[in-house]
């Protein structure tokens, strides 16, 4: 590097405050439970929290855990991690102590954030520090950031510097970080700020969690680099949803949204009527559900496809023809290539693994050097996901090489669950597996053999789930067998028992 020679911060925070520097008046969060707040009262708070983790003795790299329910603070948590050059590790809120204990051993924090319980949890058992939140997501945090000036240097990141850490399930049922750099997630958020024609005077309909990519990423990175405003609710409610819906003119939402409002009778073309774009993802959106929605609103539902390990790859286009059942066109900037196991090419229409490869694609996984050795070919990240590619380019989703079940828009490992199961008293073994659910897209089954003689109860089968681990995790319904199908190689058939349940669920 010459004399003179000044190195460009990568640092996401930078960038976003770049585009929202000149707006600084505007309402970043409005909502029904909190003060508006600006774009200037964020990066005020921002800098006393980045100060704050600087006087708790953070530096650049440490991890901070947070387990914290939806609120303007947890987002500014995460803001101010950015610009601290620190890695935040969200997680989620409904995770059980179990759970937490496994997050707290895998990615060593230096600073753990939660409700009191938690904090609790965290102090009685190591000497970890901890910054605690009333169950509205404030608490003492905000006492404590409010001493510290909001004037806060942001930290200059490189390219491949980690900025997060996104939990995710994958071939062994535990979960694991995928580390996402700050370039990564400036890259994909340029990249659909043009795809999907954003633009400064878009306010954007937020009821996503934001303890995953499309909460957290897509929809809050889109909105800072339009300086836009986002209506910040705190959970997805079909009543809150259709009072905003006609102040806004973007919705991203999982499929289980779009089936929830069209059973209300006041959706309709009017409520709609400033809105210019409702996107999909994170589950397959059923074409019913695409069509219903075209016909009751007149808007054509924009449907994408994202990992967590990349964010967004693929998209239905803003301008042209969105077809359902398709997840459209890869994002410019991402390249792909559809293999079979054996790892050779498949020709167009036949079925195949994605691969995938971008400025996007994360850095590998969290102290897992065998898997960034193996869920990478070359320099292609294996996504795991069955696709098609039509003759036009237009992509597919077939299904998923692994187990994996996307229930309400969020990732289900079955041996997870299967595991819980298979520890409790009279279960012989069990096999967990996604049927269609009309409402959460996937509904999980457990299918549950007992040992001879053995009487189980599934109602308290429930309630050990329940227990142990996360809501979205628990089964929505556990049946009974002798016997669980399996092949000549001993392997269980999943695929029959999703056959043999497939209308479990409906109605």
């Amino acid at each position: 590097m010459g004399m003179g020679t000044v190195m460009a911060n990568h640092n996401l925070y930078y960038h976003l405050r770049q585009a929202f520097v000149a707006s600084l008046n505007k309402p970043f969060l409005t909502g029904p439970n909190f003060e508006a707040l600006s774009y200037s009262a964020c990066d005020e708070l921002t800098g006393q929290l980045a100060n704050l983790f600087t006087n708790k003795g953070l530096t650049a790299g440490d991890r901070v855990l947070v387990r914290a329910v939806k609120s303007p603070m947890a987002l500014m948590l995460y803001l101010a991690c950015l610009r601290s050059g620190v890695i935040y590790v969200p997680i989620n809120p409904s995770c059980s102590g179990d759970e937490l204990d496994y997050f707290l051993t895998d990615s060593t924090p230096s600073l753990f954030i939660g409700d009191e319980e938690h904090c609790a949890r965290v102090n009685k058992s190591s000497s970890l520090p901890t910054l605690s939140l009333d169950k509205n997501g404030q608490g003492t945090l905000v006492d404590q950031a409010q001493v510290f000036p909001s004037i806060h240097d942001i930290a200059m990141s490189q390219a491949d510097d980690v900025a997060v850490l996104i939990y995710t399930s994958g071939t062994t049922g535990v979960p694991k970080g995928a580390m996402l750099s700050h370039d990564n997630l400036l890259a994909n958020a340029q990249t659909l700020y043009t795809a999907w024609g954003w633009s400064g005077d878009d306010v954007l309909l937020h009821c996503l969690p934001i303890f995953h990519v499309h909460g957290l990423f897509v929809a809050t990175h889109l909105a800072m680099l339009g300086a836009s405003t986002m209506v910040f609710l705190p959970r997805f409610d079909t009543d809150l949803v259709l009072n905003y819906l006609s102040e806004t003119t973007v919705f991203m939402g999982v499929p289980t949204y779009y089936t929830r409002l069209l059973q209300d009778a006041r959706l309709d073309s009017a409520n709609c009527s400033n809105s210019r774009l409702f996107i999909s993802g994170s589950a397959p959106l059923l074409a019913e559900t695409f069509q219903a929605f075209k016909e009751n609103t007149g808007h054509t539902i924009l449907e994408r496809y994202g990992m967590s390990e990349t964010g967004m790859l693929v998209s239905n286009p803003l301008e042209g023809e969105r077809l359902a059942g398709t997840v459209g066109f890869p994002l410019p900037g991402v390249e792909t290539r559809i293999h079979d196991e054996g790892g050779e090419n498949v020709e167009k229409g036949e079925v195949g693994i994605l691969q995938v490869k971008g400025a996007n694609v994360f850095n590998g996984y969290w102290g897992k050097p065998e898997l960034n050795a193996s869920e990478f070919a070359e320099d292609y990240f294996i996504t795991g996901d069955l696709v098609q590619e039509a003759p036009d380019g237009r992509l597919t989703l077939v299904g998923r090489s692994k187990d994996l079940v996307i229930s309400g828009g969020l990732n289900i490992y079955p041996k997870e669950i299967e595991s819980v199961l298979d520890l409790q008293p009279g279960i012989l073994e069990s096999a967990v597996f996604g049927v269609p659910h009309p409402d959460f897209g996937e509904g999980l089954v457990a299918a549950v053999v007992p040992h001879p003689g053995a009487v189980l109860n599934t109602d308290n089968l429930l309630a050990a789930c329940r227990e142990k681990l996360a809501a979205y995790k628990s089964p929505k319904s556990i049946v009974l067998l002798n016997e669980l199908p399996r092949n000549s190689m001993g392997k269980v058939q999943k695929n029959n028992l999703r056959e043999q349940h497939a209308s479990l669920f409906q109605s």
